[in-house]
């Protein structure tokens, strides 16, 4: 029952575990998702620095009353909406305004109809706001040549600082170099001579860049915008990889620490289990002074106390049982006086009586003596002297032993091959004996013992024909000094001891013993049940 209950509490445990893991996963996929995500936007913010800026440099060089003239110029040539708003018309978060202040571009989706650019102005009153369905090949090359004018306006000596103004740490790579750019067929140089814009792609990457000749030619004259990189989202099956690996870490990490509180827990349990057997010597190893540490020392400390509380109840017992052993030897010495002194049947007839009472205290006391050594050896922690043990030759001289004590009975070992058990002589002798005692005391005319043996076990029955033992009853018969309410009562004899002490035999042994009904006589069927360790190697070299 108790190994059940701890694991059913351990598998409670792994299944809020798992469920903990399970939502472990969802956050990372989640995380990763989320990235992506501000990934995606940085991206987008980058591409968007460069004409922003540069639409911002050309804006703020020109007169304020030439604005609206530039923007539907620069509206049809880009096909976008460009516009400048006052910075308190627009309601904007905290963090978009501190964006805004910082000098970044803001980028926001309209409902999956295009895109807003934002921008602020110098002075810090105003922005620049475009907004665009998408990225075409207008825009690019409309771009580009906005940019080539405005450098053209520099004289080339000057052009790479001009060009460093609108650069910044914008995502776009810009270079102006003195000799045509490499890779471009005739056709491509002959379009850049031209005053054309070229746009070269570059599959592998996945990118693109433009080119474009400025006027005059020489020094600083041809200009490099990119190349400009596409976005590259993390795969899908990355991110469940990532995630599944963080999954797979995690779960190691708790099965292993789970795990470890577990095998404390079930040393812990095995010691309970060991103590409940009769080992009150057991003790929890103390790893650490965590809460199972201090479970350990507090199960410990138990452990001693229980096993000193019954060491004092033992040395009581045998210390009252040896001290009732002389006034039970004087009273016996008495009446034998009496009786020498007397020739009155009558007296006779009753010291006879106390005789006999004396005889039973003095059988009462040895039950007692021994019932108090085998939990003696319980509480100090001793193991029995094993050796092997001729099962049939012990039966017969029990047999032998009670036979002429119940001449009335037929007292029988049942047919079978030899049995063998591993066990200390003595103590399962007596336990026999007690078991075939009880069962002439009860039986009407015939006791059978019955022995068999098997490769991890041996079983001893004792069948009686008496009137059996009730099923409600069956468990108390082996508590000390209890008796039933039935047959079994003082009047058939007996000390209430006998089968506790078959029972603390059995358990020293790490056996069991139980009581039915026998199916062939009708009456109580005890049984005793031996498990088979291992052959000790020096007991199986004594053997060889």
């Amino acid at each position: 029952m108790h190994r059940a209950l701890a694991t059913s509490t351990f598998l409670r445990v792994y299944v809020l575990l798992a469920l903990a893991l399970i939502l472990t996963f969802g956050l990372a996929l989640l995380g990763v998702t989320m990235v992506d995500q501000v990934r995606r936007e940085h991206h987008r913010e980058q591409l968007a620095e460069l004409p922003m800026r540069l639409l911002a440099q050309h804006l703020e060089s020109l007169p304020p009353g030439a604005h609206d003239d530039w923007l539907s110029a620069q509206a049809r040539r880009l096909d976008l909406t460009p516009r400048v708003l006052p910075l308190d018309s627009l309601f904007l978060g905290y963090f978009s305004r501190l964006r805004l202040e910082r000098g970044k571009v803001l980028v926001q989706e309209l409902d999956g109809q295009g895109w807003r650019l934002q921008r602020l102005l110098s002075g810090g009153q105003h922005l620049l706001q475009v907004e665009l369905v998408s990225l075409s090949e207008q825009q690019l090359r409309g771009l580009t040549m906005l940019l080539g004018e405005w450098l053209a306006e520099a004289p080339p000596a000057e052009r790479r600082s001009r060009l460093a103004r609108v650069a910044g740490d914008a995502g776009v790579p810009l270079s102006l170099e003195d000799a045509p750019p490499e890779g471009l067929d005739a056709y491509q140089l002959r379009r850049l001579a031209d005053g054309e814009v070229v746009m070269r792609l570059f599959p592998g990457r996945w990118s693109m860049a433009m080119y474009l000749a400025l006027p005059g030619g020489g020094e600083a004259s041809w200009l490099s915008i990119g190349p400009v990189e596409a976005f590259d989202p993390v795969p899908g099956s990355l991110q469940l990889l990532v995630a599944l690996i963080l999954l797979a870490v995690l779960g190691a990490t708790i099965y292993l620490l789970i795990r470890g509180i577990e095998a404390r827990m079930a040393r812990l349990e095995l010691a309970a289990t060991r103590i409940a057997a009769g080992r009150l010597d057991t003790r929890v190893k103390v790893e650490s002074g965590d809460f199972l540490g201090r479970l350990g020392m507090a199960f410990n400390g138990m452990a001693a106390q229980v096993q000193s509380l019954l060491g004092a109840q033992q040395d009581m017992i045998r210390a009252v049982s040896h001290e009732l052993r002389t006034p039970v030897a004087r009273i016996r010495f008495a009446v034998q006086m009496v009786e020498d002194m007397t020739d009155d049947p009558f007296i006779r007839r009753q010291l006879e009586g106390i005789d006999g009472d004396i005889g039973e205290l003095d059988g009462l006391v040895d039950e007692i003596l021994t019932y108090a050594r085998l939990g003696n050896d319980a509480v100090n922690g001793r193991e029995m002297e094993a050796s092997l043990v001729d099962c049939r030759a012990m039966a017969e001289r029990v047999i032998a032993a009670l036979a002429p004590l119940h001449g009335q009975l037929a007292i029988e070992l049942a047919d079978g091959p030899e049995v063998e058990a591993l066990a200390e002589p003595r103590y399962l002798q007596r336990a026999l004996q007690n078991l075939v005692a009880n069962a002439c005391r009860h039986a009407r005319t015939r006791v059978v013992i019955r022995l068999r043996g098997e490769p991890r076990l041996v079983r001893i029955d004792v069948e009686d024909d008496g009137p059996g033992v009730p099923a409600g009853e069956r468990q108390k018969v082996f508590k000390p000094f209890a008796r039933l309410d039935d047959s079994r009562t003082r009047s058939s004899g007996g000390y209430g001891l006998g089968l506790s002490i078959v029972q603390k035999v059995m358990s020293s042994h790490g056996g069991s013993t139980s009581v039915d009904e026998s199916p062939e006589l009708g009456g109580a069927r005890f049984t005793l049940l031996l498990p088979q360790r291992p052959e000790p190697p020096a007991l199986a070299a004594r053997r060889a």
